[in-house]
């Protein structure tokens, strides 16, 4: 089985929904890591991982606080649900139909951008592990 930078990615998203330290995290990761791949190929695939990441301003916030970036949607979607139930009017719900969907990608993507984080977290960690070593 040939690991791609999806499928870590993917591992590292798996590790993110248990209840554990950061560090305990990286342990669980690296451990995945050395065993299928080698140095070189973790070299490259966190130098493909460097380049896919993106590095603007907004991408570092919502990686850090998606919750707070999705908050409002969510908001807007549950007062559009309420007064269009509570009122009848139909026209009222087309705000849940647009906020629920933007507060479910922001979500999505502010857990990718963590996963991707986990992960670089993790391959920084396994090269400071060789060179001390």
């Amino acid at each position: 089985m040939v690991l791609t930078l999806e499928n870590l990615i993917a591992m590292a998203e798996d590790q993110l929904t248990e209840y554990s330290t950061d560090a305990r995290k990286i342990e669980k990761l690296r451990r995945k890591i050395g065993i299928a791949l080698n140095f070189q190929e973790q070299q490259k695939l966190k130098q493909e991982l460097l380049n896919k990441m993106p590095q603007g301003f907004w991408a570092k916030k919502i990686e850090s606080q998606r919750q707070s970036f999705a908050l409002p949607f969510w908001g807007i979607g549950g007062l559009g649900l309420l007064l269009g139930i509570s009122s009848q009017q139909y026209l009222d719900f087309l705000a849940p139909a647009i906020a629920i969907p933007i507060a479910i990608k922001i979500q999505q993507y502010g857990w990718k951008l963590q996963a991707q984080k986990l992960l670089l977290k993790t391959f920084e960690d396994i090269e400071k592990r060789i060179e001390n070593s």
